[in-house]
């Protein structure tokens, strides 16, 4: 019988799988065995699998279709597998990259010397939408402002990690990298069976510790709460998804109320003091009193409550002014100039538009580059010039000479692919990663993270709000 990989091609990217085989004898061995696996019975278990994540309700919104609003996140049962040396690199270069966040958003709030010196153009930050002059001088324990990070990795054709983008808000995506192992566990213990994969099942202890550890220092036993916007949100199941996993109440902003500048949960008992805040809606929406007075998602008072010293919140308000794609192109700078310290993971090459040499280079090569907003995520509002057509770059071209400022544009790049289950065959499909890290007085990375499919076949966005899907990721032992 042939193997199911005889006729797998990777083209010219780089493979996660067959690349890795061929120096690394955990990997090899797992190549081996989806080989020699019987293509029905792998439909068969996928089956299984679908119909586990659709009865468990781990879904995400798509706002933009009417018709179908909650879906599951389609899931791959062949592994992501990364090498303990790769594995290696990728969580210091992540370790170093948080603590350049945060320096950076300690001082874009304090002494703004990074502006002063000219490393960092000022407008960039000043006039960044996510700028909240709200944080200006206020002081947060052990100076973590980004307490959950994920950061969005890819590999290009030569097999080089790089960092597409930093997500320092409110990043999601982490229910599925725990609730995929479990799935692998069930379903597909014979593949792991013998290899040493590193477990991801501490994270919710890990969330919840680091929440404690930045909760006002007098309290002995802090409660921790997650603050949901509510059932609509896109990423409800993972806020129930970790609230369980930490075992902290999912409140949202009708929950709560602030008393004597104390924050206070209602519950059957009556109310409850709140020290700690993981909060999953946007700066917006959190205080009626100091943002959007409209908000009905968020708790008057809580913006006082927290500069006072009575609550923390996570992620830190005006995070954003870091996560933002003009930012993300001057991190290896950023990097050096706090850290003193080469980026352990390399920059995509990046243009930003709002700046005349990058707007001509971007408009003279539009048909090969891809454009970003820089506010936007989820793939949305960009262009793969190499995809596009002759009419459709014309369109954007109008569209990027009328605002400059909100686009960067970068090269296409390669990414790599990974085997993955197409009909009852294996064909290469596009990936990347999304490693999650939290800090508290430190910061720890769950190892692994979430590696994202590009289901359809030549597509390079892997975006669940895009028609992407997910894998397991295994950092082997």
């Amino acid at each position: 019988m042939q193997g199911l990989l005889d006729g797998y091609d990777k083209g010219p990217y780089f493979c996660e799988l067959m690349d890795c085989a061929a120096h690394d004898p955990a990997v090899a061995l797992i190549a081996e065995r989806l080989s020699k696996m019987d293509p029905e019975e792998l439909c068969r278990r996928a089956a299984i699998a679908e119909v586990e994540l659709f009865n468990q309700g781990i879904t995400f919104t798509v706002y933009s279709d009417k018709d179908a609003i909650d879906r599951i996140l389609p899931f791959d049962l062949i592994p992501r597998v990364l090498t303990a040396q790769e594995w290696d690199g990728l969580e210091r270069g992540v370790r170093q990259r948080v603590a350049a966040l945060n320096a950076f958003i300690w001082d874009v709030y304090h002494d703004q010397k990074i502006l002063k010196d000219g490393i960092v153009p000022a407008h960039l930050v000043l006039q960044n939408a996510n700028y909240r002059p709200e944080m200006v001088g206020l002081n947060v324990p052990h100076g973590t402002y980004v307490h959950v990070c994920g950061v969005d990795i890819i590999r290009d054709q030569h097999g080089e990690f790089l960092v597409l983008e930093d997500n320092a808000r409110t990043p999601s995506g982490v229910s599925y990298v725990l609730e995929n192992r479990t799935l692998m566990r069930r379903i597909f213990p014979d593949l792991m069976d013998g290899i040493a994969v590193k477990p991801v099942g501490s994270y919710g202890i890990m969330l919840q510790a680091a929440l404690a550890e930045i909760a006002p220092p007098h309290i002995n036993d802090p409660q921790v709460v997650l603050l949901s916007p509510g059932i609509y949100n896109s990423a409800y199941f993972e806020h129930i998804f970790l609230a369980r996993e930490m075992g902290v109440p999912l409140v949202e902003g009708n929950d709560l109320i602030v008393k004597d500048a104390h924050v206070f949960m209602r519950t059957t008992a009556g109310l409850a003091p709140v020290h700690s805040i993981y909060r999953r809606l946007n700066d917006d929406f959190l205080d009626p009193d100091v943002f959007r007075p409209d908000s009905t998602l968020g708790v008057r008072g809580l913006i006082d409550a927290w500069r006072r010293g009575n609550v923390a919140i996570a992620n830190a308000v005006g995070t954003g002014v870091a996560d933002d794609k003009a930012i993300y192109a001057y991190m290896p700078r950023i990097i050096r100039y706090y850290l003193d310290q080469e980026p352990i993971l390399k920059n995509v090459e990046t243009h930003i538009c709002g700046e005349p040499e990058g707007l001509a280079y971007t408009l003279a090569n539009l048909e090969k580059l891809v454009v970003k907003p820089v506010g936007e995520s989820g793939g949305y509002g960009l262009i793969i010039g190499p995809h596009a057509s002759a009419a459709e770059i014309e369109a954007f071209r109008a569209q990027l000479q009328a605002d400059p400022a909100n686009y960067i544009s970068q090269p296409m790049i390669g990414l790599s692919v990974s085997p993955t289950l197409v009909g009852q065959k294996l064909a290469p499909r596009h990936v990347d990663l999304r490693p999650f890290s939290i800090t508290g007085r430190k910061t720890w990375v769950l190892p692994g993270g979430l590696t994202r499919v590009a289901l359809r076949e030549g597509s390079l966005v892997v975006n669940s709000s895009q028609g992407g899907g997910s894998k397991d990721t295994w950092v082997l032992e």
